[in-house]
């Protein structure tokens, strides 16, 4: 499960990017794969961008089952499972490469040459390693799963800002790891002052 994060260097993010931001999907949103999602971007950079969504839950998927079905543990392990482990939320993360595991996760748990952190004390780990940690009670303090993530080529985002497809706002942990899923969107619109039932659905045009 080991991937290659576009453009992210060790320097911290570069002025105009958008790392560690969470992406609002404006209501008059045209690609219905992203209507009304909450994205969190990872890297950002001029060789373009990749976030995780972490407003969808992934249907009839459980953390605990998940773990079976990749041999993290045998079923017959799962009534010894950590109980935070099966708290963990399981998400549809993007649509591209949705058969792979990204976890975001808190930065109280780190893998060497796995682990890459992101911002604000938010980490992502693509690899088998951290599920096996929640699965034995030594993983991070809060972790959200996501099945494929979302990206964006060179300039692609950037155009998108500008046609009023995105709005941005500050991550925090409530955002990302928050147990009402449901309620991401409209906790993030109203942090940045927009209460979705005064919006328009066409995007303004200063």
């Amino acid at each position: 499960m080991a991937m290659k994060v576009p453009g992210k260097s060790s320097g911290g993010p570069k002025r105009g990017y958008l790392d560690g931001q969470m992406l609002i999907a404006m209501p008059a949103m045209g690609d219905e794969r992203f209507a009304r999602s909450l994205i969190y971007v990872c890297a950002h950079s001029s060789e373009g961008a990749m976030g995780i969504v972490v407003n969808q839950p992934a249907a009839n998927i459980k953390f605990p089952d998940l773990l079976v079905q990749l041999d993290v543990i045998p079923a017959a392990e799962l009534i010894q499972l950590p109980r935070k482990a099966g708290t963990v939320k399981v998400l549809k993360g993007g649509p591209v490469e949705t058969g792979r595991g990204f976890v975001l996760h808190s930065a109280d748990f780190f893998i060497e040459n796995s682990t890459l952190p992101i911002d604000n004390g938010i980490c992502l780990t693509a690899t088998l390693d951290i599920l096996k940690a929640i699965a034995h009670g030594e993983g991070p303090q809060s972790a959200v799963l996501a099945l494929g993530y979302a990206g964006w080529a060179p300039g692609q985002l950037e155009n998108e800002i500008t046609q009023n497809g995105w709005l941005n706002c500050d991550a925090d942990p409530e955002l990302i790891f928050g147990q009402d899923i449901g309620g991401k969107y409209e906790k993030a619109m109203r942090k940045i002052g927009i209460e979705l039932g005064k919006l328009s659905s066409e995007a303004g045009h200063a």
